[in-house]
């Protein structure tokens, strides 16, 4: 007797059966207008609280430097570089030897 290996077996097909009926009883449960309240509620809740669930009321402040005439932003990986670092310029741009190996 020849077998079809490509069949699904029976409690296979029983289980993805029961999952389908499950989920489509657990959708019916819900409605539209409590799916929008629920994103709501995360929304708001991003704007006040960071993963590890605590208030940060601190700004950070980062002083940006301007770039030094000694270095070179890559074009390939868009790092600035010291003028040392150059491994070829092509058409007026720069390229840092880690982007050219």
């Amino acid at each position: 007797m020849a077998t079809d290996y490509d069949e699904l077996r029976s409690e296979v097909k029983e289980s993805q059966a029961t999952t389908l009926q499950a989920f489509q009883s657990d959708t019916s449960t819900s409605d539209a207008r409590s799916v929008v309240r629920d994103l709501d509620e995360f929304e708001a809740l991003d704007d006040v609280l960071v993963p590890g669930g605590e208030f940060i009321a601190e700004e950070l402040i980062v002083e940006v430097l301007p770039q030094a005439d000694d270095e070179f932003t890559c074009y390939s990986c868009f790092l600035v570089r010291h003028r040392s670092q150059i491994a070829r310029e092509k058409a007026g741009h720069a390229y840092c030897q880690e982007c050219e190996a």
